[in-house]
């Protein structure tokens, strides 16, 4: 699938260059053009990708302060500068277009979904979100944002994937070890999922093509994204279970959004050595996906890739009734609530010192 990746705020454009860095060093060849888009001046200094800045007007450079609302003010006033840095990336050739965002700040939260809105009047091919989800312990401002930025994305996106972050997160890590080690799980993922039908080293035998990304994809909603990997025998036939256990894993355990079993569309990717991959594993992976998702359109097919490893790629569509998904707007109105509550009792005490009961000293 060839893309156009488009990086909001600074979580989306740290991600960006990551699949820009890891689609250069496999030689997929995938992402045709690459942008991050800011209202933070400082923000954009480290991206090794071209960047665009928004606000300017408003915020001159300093970010939106996590404000969301402001972050959607700003990105429609600037819209049309960022279409017109767009202008040349975006050819004949691109097959999608994609908007990576961190959900939890304000530029990326109220951004992203104002630039689906307007990529979608533009452009006649689809235009999906990689979002991701703040941590638990990333604060209740974050919680607020991401739950309302994400309701507004999942209905501007053609499909939204969805990355939680504690998901990938290991203890004992700091946050800025914990978000390295998750902007390259991301990449990884996403990076397979792009270069899946793309001209690659060694013939499969039933090679994905982009199509069948795209209509997985199509239900809209929310996707997730699961991976998993380990050491391929010479033998194709030993390496039926090799096929099947890792089909498990990316589904059990190595979801960007756990325990979103459900889907209504799914899409099994089975990456390696064309002469290592097991057909028999394959369809009996392909059969145990269908089951588990409860899904009749589960599609499969091989990714050769020159590697001593096989790999499983799953691309779920349509798993917003997923337990996670519910978890976390459950959270984000929670955390709103208590913002209210706040509000009012430092209202409240404010109140305490506005009054004509006592004079003041001078």
């Amino acid at each position: 699938m060839k893309t156009v990746l488009i990086g909001v705020g600074q979580a989306g454009g740290k991600v960006t260059s990551s699949l820009v860095e890891f689609d250069r060093d496999m030689g997929f060849d995938s992402v045709r053009g690459a942008l991050a888009v800011n209202s933070a001046t400082a923000d954009l200094q480290s991206i090794p990708i071209d960047t665009v800045l928004v606000g300017q007007d408003r915020v001159k450079g300093h970010g939106v302060g996590g404000d969301n609302e402001l972050g959607a003010e700003v990105m429609q006033a600037d819209a049309g500068e960022v279409m017109s840095a767009l202008d040349g990336r975006i050819t004949a050739e691109a097959e999608a277009i994609v908007i990576v965002a961190g959900l939890g700040g304000g530029t990326g939260s109220g951004g992203a979904p104002v630039l689906a809105k307007e990529l979608k009047r533009v452009y006649d091919v689809p235009v999906y979100a990689i979002g991701i989800l703040p941590g638990r312990g990333e604060g209740a401002m974050y919680q607020v944002n991401a739950g309302r930025s994400l309701k507004t994305l999942a209905r501007e996106a053609d499909s939204t994937i969805l990355i939680d972050n504690d998901a990938w997160h290991s203890s004992g890590e700091s946050l800025e070890e914990g978000f390295d080690s998750i902007n390259k799980s991301i990449a990884r993922r996403v990076g397979l999922l792009f270069a899946s039908g793309e001209n690659v080293e060694g013939v499969g035998e039933s090679v994905v093509d982009t199509s069948e990304v795209i209509n997985t994809l199509r239900s809209g909603g929310i996707a997730a994204l699961g991976y998993a990997s380990a050491q391929a025998d010479d033998d194709p036939d030993t390496n039926i279970n090799v096929v099947t256990s890792v089909t498990r894993n990316a589904l059990l355990t190595g979801t960007s959004l756990p325990n979103a079993t459900e889907a209504d569309a799914a899409l099994l990717v089975v990456a390696g050595k064309p002469d290592r991959i097991s057909r028999k594993g394959v369809e009996r992976a392909r059969k145990w996906l269908e089951e588990e998702t409860g899904s009749m359109q589960v599609r499969g097919g091989d990714f050769p890739l020159d590697s001593d490893r096989l790999a499983a790629l799953i691309v779920l569509g349509g798993v917003e009734r997923s337990p996670r998904v519910e978890e976390f707007m459950e959270r984000a109105k929670e955390a709103r609530e208590e913002a209210q509550r706040q509000s009012e009792e430092t209202d409240e005490a404010d109140k305490l010192f506005q009054n004509d009961d006592l004079d003041g000293l001078m």
